[in-house]
């Protein structure tokens, strides 16, 4: 008996757990206007001498001329 509801209630859970995600994931559809990477500024970088030489620190996110994605919707 022990077992059957064990059973039960992991199954109950699962179940629950599947509707509220799908609920969930309904209620946020994709929003085309929304950018898919923040804005780059212009370069911040900044020269830091050390020891045999120097060390250049900036932003990762370089600006590039190339069209910007327009989707990540992959089928």
């Amino acid at each position: 008996m022990r077992t059957l509801l064990l059973k039960v209630g992991a199954t109950a859970l699962t179940l629950a757990g599947t509707v509220v995600s799908a609920f969930f994931v309904t209620s946020h559809f994709k929003n085309p206007q929304a950018p898919l990477q923040p804005v780059v500024l212009a370069s911040n970088s900044t020269e830091v001498g050390v020891v045999g030489g120097s060390l250049s620190i900036g932003p990762s996110v370089q600006p590039s001329n190339e069209e910007p994605v327009a989707s990540t919707y992959a089928s």
